[in-house]
């Protein structure tokens, strides 16, 4: 078994596992001081702090000139895609920008009889600024990525977006990158990476005018300035490592759930990939399929290092306490492969995303379905959400109140305010009153 194997028998048995998964989540106070500095760089040399960064890390003999993609070199990577990828593309923008069409808010107003009108105004945020990592030396780019974070933002309405992403060491940019933000109709994209990029976004440059919102997946030191930027800028969500948990019973086939574990595995060694059933012989089964599959996978190097530091077989006595640990486990991506899942998803309450089914695999979320793959992890489902259309989106309150409503309610806001100690706020209010 190149995972762990564990017996939960009752919410007593969850302090170890809790114990074990937490510390995923150790912070690096090295990487912390590291973003600091960069991002202070970033601010106070702007466009010369990501040329050297650039220098440093990326590409050599980058040149300050080369920071701005030119517009139609978007357009023209078109033509270097196959016509069947640009195809696959298409459809999987159109069903991602389907799904969020209905996440969409009315602006809404009431009426009072006395002529007191109160509302909500829904507004998208000015500017997004977008970032997409370029993958092994920028040849694996994570175009879905660039998808689930665009079509959000333009179902908002949010009218400007900047897309960053690292160059190759040639100072280009993967094609894909290019030409599905073609498709989308991005026509800025700036080449950085890191957290300089990050820093660029929202503090802005001389090239790159600072955004309101920042989106987008990274590594730990794009996770880390987004952490030290929350409340300068609005952020999508800091997220961990990717993670699966799949509950399944005996009618669940195990070389499919094997390969949905290694789904997960392959993506970071951080990343935790865990099977719950109350059917010994299925999770027999799996983990010889997780030794049989992993060995034949091109990154199964980085999928047995996850397995074996945060990949578990878990097995339960009942499908009750099964339900129970998941929604403890709280994970980013839950699976139910069961005979009837929906039968249960009433009782699910803490999972990112829900696949329901034998036939529902982790990645149909990842690139095609349309709901957003950009979920909370490391447990953080029990209090936030998948990447949506509000995340580009603000809310002012309206509130128009009359003479009469003020003659009529003046006293008792002027007394609540006095309770407080603020004169002020209650002569605001009395003077017109008399």
């Amino acid at each position: 078994m190149p995972c762990r194997t564990i017996e939960y028998a009752s919410p007593q048995d969850w302090a170890d596992i809790a114990d074990w998964l937490d510390r995923r989540k150790d912070p690096d106070t090295k990487v912390d001081t590291l973003v600091r500095d960069i991002l202070a760089e970033v601010k106070k040399r702007g466009d010369d702090a990501l040329v050297d960064f650039t220098r440093k890390f990326d590409c050599p003999d980058f040149a300050p000139s080369r920071l701005r993609v030119p517009p139609e070199a978007i357009t023209a990577a078109l033509d270097r895609l196959p016509e069947s990828d640009v195809a696959i593309l298409k459809e999987s923008i159109a069903r991602v920008r389907d799904f969020h069409a209905n996440q969409k808010e009315k602006s809404w107003w009431t009426a009072s009889p006395d002529g007191t009108v109160l509302g909500q105004m829904v507004r998208p945020v000015d500017r997004v600024g977008l970032y997409v990592p370029g993958g092994q030396g920028g040849e694996t780019p994570l175009i879905s990525s660039l998808i689930m974070n665009a079509v959000p933002a333009q179902v908002a309405g949010v009218a400007s977006i900047a897309v960053t992403s690292p160059p190759r060491a040639d100072a280009t940019l993967n094609p894909y990158i290019l030409g599905t933000a073609a498709l989308l109709g991005i026509d800025e994209i700036h080449l950085a990476g890191s957290a300089w990029a990050i820093g660029a976004l929202a503090y802005g440059t001389r090239t790159i005018a600072p955004c309101d919102v920042l989106a987008g997946p990274g590594n730990i030191f794009v996770a880390t300035a987004k952490s030290q930027l929350i409340g300068q800028v609005g952020i999508d969500m800091v997220a961990g490592p990717s993670e699966i948990v799949i509950l399944a019973d005996a009618t669940a086939n195990p070389a499919w759930l094997a390969a949905d574990m290694l789904s997960q595995a392959e993506h970071d060694p951080l990343a935790a990939s865990i099977l719950v059933t109350q059917d010994t012989a299925l999770a027999a089964a799996v983990g010889r399929e997780l030794v049989t599959q992993c060995a034949d996978l091109p990154r199964g190097d980085i999928a047995a290092k996850s397995l074996e530091a945060w990949g578990a077989v878990i097995t339960v006595p009942d499908l009750d306490t099964g339900i129970d640990l998941v929604n403890r486990l709280a994970a980013e991506h839950l699976e139910l492969a069961l005979a009837d899942p929906w039968a249960v998803l009433g009782a699910i309450r803490h999972a990112g995303a829900i696949f329901m089914g034998h036939t529902s695999p982790e990645p149909v979320g990842d690139y095609f379905a349309g709901p957003n793959h950009v979920l909370p992890t490391l447990r953080t489902v029990r209090f936030s959400s998948a990447l949506s259309v509000q995340n580009f989106c603000k809310k002012s309150s309206i509130i128009a109140t009359t003479p009469g409503y003020v003659a009529e309610h003046g006293h008792k806001i002027a007394r609540l305010a006095r309770l407080e100690g603020l004169e002020a706020h209650a002569r605001s209010v009395e003077c017109r009153t008399k």
